[in-house]
């Protein structure tokens, strides 16, 4: 299955090739660039060695291109990018931007689907009404 991602602001492509780009930051405002398999449920992940990525540190993700913030303003652990697959239909991707962590989760029309061993880490976020999401 041939998958395209963009950017949700500006609609960018965030996929070159077999790999995702984003630009990242630490809490420390070390920046560096990532790179992510297209693949949803494949967590290899590729950056400059002097980007030294750290296991259970939480990043900021960033689109390339626009520089607009994608970590999800309702869970600031979330990371949130759109998806469209051969069909043409438009798909929420949103995957942890915590170091380490393996979720991901694939959302179209109250419809998800989970990716990763740590999918349960945030599945009672996707299962509350969105009123109460604010709250975890």
């Amino acid at each position: 299955m041939e998958y395209d991602y963009f950017c949700p602001m500006c609609r960018g492509h965030l996929r070159v090739g077999d790999k995702l780009v984003f630009s990242a930051k630490t809490r420390e405002n070390k920046q560096g660039l990532i790179f992510l398999s297209p693949e949803l449920g494949n967590y290899t992940t590729e950056h400059h060695p002097s980007f030294d990525i750290k296991e259970g540190e939480e990043y900021r993700y960033y689109c390339p291109i626009c520089h607009a913030k994608l970590n999800y303003q309702e869970n600031e652990k979330l990371v949130k990018i759109f998806m469209t697959d051969e069909s043409e239909d438009e798909y929420e991707i949103f995957f942890s931007g915590i170091a380490g962590e393996k979720c991901t989760y694939r959302m179209r029309d109250k419809e998800k689907e989970e990716f990763g061993p740590d999918r349960d880490k945030y599945k009672q976020y996707f299962d509350l009404p969105d009123e109460y999401r604010k709250y975890l």
